[in-house]
Parts: structure tokens; sequence; C-alpha cells
């Protein structure tokens, strides 16, 4: 499954492989049909979400948010490619906490690409930070990523809690990316770019901006009262759509597109597959390897595994088998296993979709990705960016409690 999502030979999509592996795993009994059920009942909401804020974050693409964020991003950093760097760090940070990790890879990458050329800055440091980005400031929010639902829901936090909880190695992660891109791509950043002339100030879509507000403060609030937060994605989510079709920006078929529904089969039957493997031995197998505790230790010790076997199976089956391994150590274990699973992927290609999914929009750009620039980057800043943050996390838990 995760080969044919890496390849995807013949352009297929992820679930023409998958699904079919979640039926045999079911038909020969590798797991049973109830276990199965209960493995879909429990991803049900998770994929819902998803859904939800996909089209969520299209939407607000439609409306014109991220070509206003190039602009931004182009009038302050116009001359200087390190101050557009500090433009795209900010930007992709906030984008991938709030509209999740696929906005920054799909969305937000070509306009970075567009943006430097019309500046005349080197694109690499620019474009590379939109993929560490895309994992790393993924951390914050539980609706940031895939693994944040999951692990969100494995933990018994509230929305507020896991987003105390997890603010500041978000910083602190974030923050030793952004010093070793400054070292790394030096030469490239010290190349310089065209200033500026004439432009007039992008204009904001408010009513964009407005409806993505309100919708966080909707997973707050349905956290709060014990509700899914679902339901506020999905209520951000047909606000705008209901707009976009007014106004005929959009098409019924275009949202369903953006809802990606063979991604999310994938998921599901990746889900289902991750359940019989870990029934049949793996658990047990882990279970010998996991630290036992919720000291610094023993946090370093889980989180380190994470992103080993992130980047060994990919980071969603990895956060699918170790969430039930580590939820009983209590909230810290599972958000260590969180640290590892969405930092750890940038040390590889593999380590996560997003970065399979970057690797294709930078080549649609005629930018070629070389393996071992990408992995020295990775060797620099995942071990120092996952130590770091770590230590947050642990005094986090220290302050704040669960």
């Amino acid at each position: 499954m995760l080969a044919c999502a890496v390849v995807r030979p013949w352009g297929w999509p992820e679930a023409v492989v998958a699904v079919p592996a979640g039926v045999l795993v079911v038909a020969t009994g590798a797991v049973s049909s109830d276990a199965a059920q209960a493995e879909a009942a429990r991803l049900g909401p998770v994929i819902g979400f998803l859904a939800a804020v996909l089209v969520l974050a299209q939407l607000c693409d439609d409306e014109g948010l991220f070509h206003a964020c190039g602009a931004w991003m182009a009038r302050a950093g116009a001359g200087w490619p390190r101050r557009l760097l500090v433009q795209v760090f900010v930007i992709a940070s906030v984008i991938t906490a709030v509209l999740s990790l696929d906005a920054t890879v799909v969305l937000l990458t070509p306009v970075v690409f567009a943006t430097t050329a019309r500046l005349g800055a080197r694109p690499k440091p620019h474009v590379y930070a939109c993929t560490h980005l895309s994992n790393t400031a993924s951390l914050l929010l539980p609706v940031s990523n895939l693994t944040n639902l999951l692990a969100f829901t494995a933990s018994g936090l509230n929305f507020t809690r896991f987003a105390a909880l997890m603010a500041l190695p978000w910083v602190v992660a974030i923050g030793v990316e952004y010093v070793v891109f400054r070292r790394f791509f030096a030469i490239d950043l010290d190349a310089g770019a065209q200033a500026l002339t004439g432009d007039e100030p992008p204009e904001l879509p408010l009513f964009a901006l407005v409806v993505v507000a309100s919708t966080l403060a909707g997973f707050v609030l349905t956290s709060a009262i014990g509700v899914n937060p679902a339901w506020a994605a999905l209520a951000g989510a047909l606000v705008l759509a209901a707009r976009a079709l007014a106004q005929r920006r959009t098409t019924p078929l275009a949202i369903v597109r953006a809802a990606a529904v063979p991604f999310l089969a994938f998921v599901l039957a990746l889900g289902i597959v991750v359940r019989a493997v870990v029934d049949n031995g793996l658990d047990d197998a882990l279970g010998h390897l996991i630290p036992a505790g919720a000291g610094l230790p023993a946090l370093l010790g889980i989180a380190a595994l994470a992103a080993v076997l992130a980047n060994v199976i990919n980071n969603l089956p990895a956060v699918l088998v170790l969430l039930p391994l580590t939820a009983p150590a209590g909230p810290g274990a599972v958000l260590a296993v969180l640290l590892g699973v969405n930092i750890g992927p940038n040390l590889t290609y593999a380590g996560s979709l997003a970065t399979l999914l970057w690797r294709r929009i930078v080549r649609d750009h005629d930018t070629d990705v070389e393996l071992g620039e990408f992995t020295r980057l990775g060797l620099y800043t995942v071990p120092a960016a996952l130590a770091c943050s770590v230590v947050a996390l642990w005094g986090a838990l220290r302050l704040i409690g669960t």
C-alpha cells in the first residue's frame, strides 16, 4: 500500500490498491470483521473532519486568501531574501496550524514559487521551508494534521489544553528549523532579490478570514461542550461553499474533488490494514521498545522511536501503531509520539505523504530535489528540533499539567 502511495503507478490514486488490501485482510481473517468495523467507527469522525478541512482550505484559496499571502510576502520581502524567508516561515506556520499541512503543500508552495520568481530570488530555501513546516508546524492544533486528530482522540485532552501543551514545542521546533535554514541556505539567501515598485497592497479576503476565525472559535466551543469539532469544520466549509456557489466561483463537483475522497478511502483502508498488522504481533514487538514512565528520558525515547518508525513505514501508519501502546501512559506519552511522527518525516522523502506530494509539485515547477541535499538538511534539523521540542513538551507538562 505504501509503495503504491509513493510511486502511484499509472497515476492511480492511493485507494486503488488500499481498498482491496483492506478487504483482503478482512476476508483472510487477518483482522475480524468486528475489529475492522470498530476501526472504521474510530476513524470515521477523523476522516469526516479531514474532508471538511480540505474543502475549507480550497474554498479559502478560491476567495483569494493564498494570493493575498503571496502578495504580502512579496511586498514585505522585496529585495531581501532573508526577510522573505521570515515571511514564508510565518505564513506557512500559520496556514499549517489553522488550515492543515495539506493547504501549505498544495496551495502555498505554488504561491511561494511565483513569489520568488517575481522577486528574482532563489526559490530553494523558501520552497524547502514549505515542506519542512508542513510537518513541523503541524504540531499546534488538533486540526493541523491527520496524525494530530488521531492523537487528540487518544489523549483525552480537550482542544484548548491540547493547544496549550503543544504551543511551546511548536514555537521551539519552528525556531530551530529557522536557525538551521539560515545557515544551511546562506549562499542562496545572500544572492539578493529585486525590489518591487508601484504595486498596490493586496485586498484581504475579509469574509474568508472571518469564517476561518469563527471556525477556530467553533473548534474550541465544540470541544468544551463535548461535541466533535468536525461539526465546526463542516459549518465553516458550508458557509464558504454556499457563498462560492452563489457567486458561481465553484461547482458542486469541484467541492467534492476538494474533499479528496480517494485519499480518505486510503486512510480508512490503511487503518484497517495497520490494525491487522498490530493484532498479529507488531504491538508485542514494539511494546518491549517503548520506554516506561512519563519523565524526560521516557518522552525522548518515545519521540525518537516514533520518528524512526515514521521514516520506515510512513508517519500515518506509525501513529496508528504507537497510539494504542502509549495511551495508557497518559497524554504526555501520546504527545511525544506526535512530536516524533510530525518532526521526524523531514528526514526522508517517505516520512509523510505531504512530503511525497510536495515533491510532485516541485517537479511540476521544473525544479529538481536532490536526495543528498534533502537528507543533509533533515539530519541538521530533525534531531535538534525533536530533542528541543521534547524538552519543551516536558516543561509544558510540568507547568500546565494534563
